[in-house]
């Protein structure tokens, strides 16, 4: 599908945590989304998903100043990204959970365990696939905490499967929750998994969307280049970027 890339002037705004009433001000990961798309300035633009555009929020508020520019080149992908597919909802919960649950404190471990069971079990239904398999990323991931999976399938043995939890509204709520473990967790990476979940998460969306438009092309403003101190570079006057 073929579309007109929008015009970008320089000087785009540096991306910075939460909600600017306009560009003078900052921007977030969405709103420099909704700018793309033509859309009034918005961090809930309508061309996204609404589960994704939680995920891109939550992630760029968590991250710090130099990480979250890494963002930057992902925005394009997200305009025009929003399947109707019913599964979308429920593959970003468990893409999420799945990122969390090795890493999160153990008081969202439970959740994080129950997440993935219950959108594995759903996610197979929807597929018409026996819902008592497992995918080897789920499999892992619960591996990593196996009093959380303890208690996740104790229960679901009690109540079932809740198709609800995969409900957009709710849906959002699990990506916030697992975002936040993953920033708050003891470990030396964090902001890099963050980087890799929003990554992951406009892949797994975009599997639902095979004639999604292709991402627009932004010319986004360049630092000036760094001259290559070598003899060569000299020679030929070239710079590295």
């Amino acid at each position: 599908m073929s579309r007109r890339a929008p015009f970008v002037p320089d000087g785009v705004p540096v991306l910075s945590r939460g909600r600017h009433r306009s560009s003078r001000k900052g921007a977030c990961f969405m709103e420099m989304a909704s700018f793309l798309a033509g859309e009034r300035w918005s961090d809930h633009p309508e061309c996204t998903h609404p589960v994704l555009a939680t995920l891109a929020r939550c992630v760029n508020d968590m991250l710090d100043e130099t990480h979250r520019q890494r963002l930057v080149t992902m925005i394009p992908e997200v305009v025009g990204l929003n399947p109707d597919d019913p599964r979308v909802t429920t593959a970003l919960v468990l893409t999420t959970a799945r990122a969390a649950l090795p890493v999160a404190a153990e008081e969202r471990q439970n959740v994080m365990a129950l997440a993935i069971l219950n959108a594995e079990g759903i996610l197979a239904e929807q597929d018409g696939r026996s819902p008592g398999q497992l995918s080897k990323a789920s499999r892992a991931a619960l591996t990593a905490a196996p009093a959380a999976e303890r208690w996740a399938r104790i229960h679901l043995a009690r109540m079932g499967f809740n198709t609800a939890a995969v409900r957009p509204a709710n849906a959002a709520k699990v990506v916030a929750l697992a975002v936040d473990g993953i920033a708050r967790a003891c470990v030396d990476d964090p902001e890099e998994r963050l980087v890799k979940l929003l990554r992951d998460g406009i892949d797994v969306v975009a599997t639902f969307a095979p004639l999604a438009p292709e991402p627009v092309p932004v010319a986004w403003a360049a630092p000036p280049p760094t001259p290559v101190a070598t003899d060569r570079a000299r020679q030929v006057g070239t710079y590295a970027r």
